[in-house]
């Protein structure tokens, strides 16, 4: 039927809703445009697309008359002018929702693209796992990208990945009572480095929350969500005191675990092996990773405590954050002796500097292409385990923090040793 309507030249018929378009005139004067019926739209879109016309009707845009041109522009509107459909990008979404779309970009989601694209060996990634959005792409998309970057999505298959408010609040019909629930939050927070689903669903925090859900406990019960912590009075701003590597400037009093700091640092590749900081210390420090400055991790950790301080006495949270600060320097102590053991290894010729590397030292963030097999252990002794030791810690899952954790970093250390022996070995009887 829709299909048959555009053939008899129903093609270009506007919006007269006169409720939106007086709307939009009052609140944007600078822009005045017409705007293609949400009437024809969904015509065709019944056909087409039937459950995004269903997840539009149940939505909030569609009571209050937000048609489909909003998000999508006026120029599509036929089969043959499907690729001149826009996809909403932030700067869209804040014509409506501004101080939301405001916070968002100064958290750290708003930097997931770029931080993603500046991982060393993005590059040798196939385009369907990373710009196709099934593996890393697919929820580092949630990141801001430029137009050029837009441009070179759409033409490379990638048209879909470019929105980002849609991550959480998922199309068409964008609930806000949906991106408010802890499930939100599991599609992307699972997982190799940060499984924060799997350790908060399974803490006393996510069991209450379910049972909260399941009608067990009244809907007055304390029950902390993901949001309610990260996302304090509906702030978009996501961010947490250490950063993702948890690691941070200035240097602790505590020589040792000031000692640990600089072997990670250096095997980040924010230091050079003598201690310098390289190039990619600012691209780190600009994308959010790590806190550079005392007030910058105090103010989180404030922020934090406050949170805490909703359902706890003030001794108990400052207790339990202060064990994560300490499982940190823990951890730290672990992998600091098995980065310098890799680091040995290329200091003594015993492994060869790829040619991809900065320098001859361990480079953490090769992650998979990391070039030998004592390599892929120390990343993932880094990624993997070092992260469940310190988020298992704060997200309150003691299984996490030990088991999955702790214990393996122990173990991924005892591997590294004997490694690196057999390796200096096999080097020696060769000299022979």
């Amino acid at each position: 039927m829709a299909v048959e309507l555009y053939k008899r030249g129903y093609t270009k018929v506007y919006a007269l809703t006169g409720g939106w378009n007086e709307w939009a005139k009052a609140k944007y004067p600078t822009e005045p445009k017409p705007v293609t019926s949400a009437k024809n739209c969904v015509l065709c879109h019944t056909a087409m697309t039937p459950g995004i016309v269903s997840d539009w009707k149940l939505s909030k845009h569609s009571q209050k008359g937000v048609d489909c041109a909003v998000c999508h522009g006026d120029k599509h509107f036929s089969p043959e002018t499907v690729a001149l459909a826009e996809i909403p990008t932030p700067e869209r979404c804040a014509y409506c929702h501004g101080p939301q779309v405001k916070q968002f970009k100064d958290g750290k989601h708003a930097k997931a693209w770029d931080a993603m694209k500046a991982m060393p060996t993005f590059h040798m990634q196939p385009m369907a796992m990373i710009d196709g959005m099934k593996g890393c792409g697919g929820c580092h998309k949630i990141g801001i990208k430029t137009e050029a970057e837009i441009k070179e999505l759409r033409k490379q298959g990638g048209q879909f990945g470019v929105a980002s408010c849609d991550s959480c609040h998922t199309r068409h019909i964008f609930s806000k009572t949906e991106a408010l629930q802890p499930q939100a939050c599991r599609t992307c927070h699972m997982g190799i480095d940060h499984p924060q689903w799997e350790m908060y669903s399974s803490s006393k925090h996510g069991v209450r929350n379910e049972l909260k859900q399941l009608g067990v406990l009244p809907g007055s019960a304390a029950a902390p969500t993901c949001q309610s912590c990260h996302m304090t009075n509906g702030n978009h701003a996501v961010r947490t005191a250490w950063g993702f590597v948890a690691v941070r400037l200035p240097m602790p009093d505590d020589p040792q675990w000031a000692a640990d700091r600089t072997k990670i640092l250096k095997g980040l590749g924010a230091l050079d092996p003598a201690g310098k900081p390289t190039a990619r210390f600012g691209a780190l420090r600009d994308l959010d990773v790590f806190r550079t400055t005392q007030e910058a991790w105090q103010k989180e950790r404030d922020r934090m405590f406050a949170n805490c301080r909703q359902c706890h006495s003030p001794n108990f949270a400052r207790g339990e954050l202060e064990k994560g600060d300490m499982m940190i320097r823990e951890a730290d102590r672990l992998l600091a002796e098995a980065v310098e053991i890799v680091a040995g290894l290329y200091r003594d010729r015993i492994l060869a500097k790829p040619g991809h590397y900065a320098y001859a030292y361990p480079d953490l963030l090769a992650f998979h292409d990391a070039p030998t097999s004592i390599e892929q252990k120390l990343y993932l002794m880094f990624l993997e385990h070092r992260m469940r030791t310190f988020q298992g810690t704060f997200h309150a899952n003691p299984d996490y923090a030990l088991w999955y954790g702790w214990s393996k970093m122990v173990s991924d250390l005892t591997e590294i040793r004997k490694m690196a022996a057999d390796l200096r070995k096999e080097k020696k009887g060769k000299r022979r």
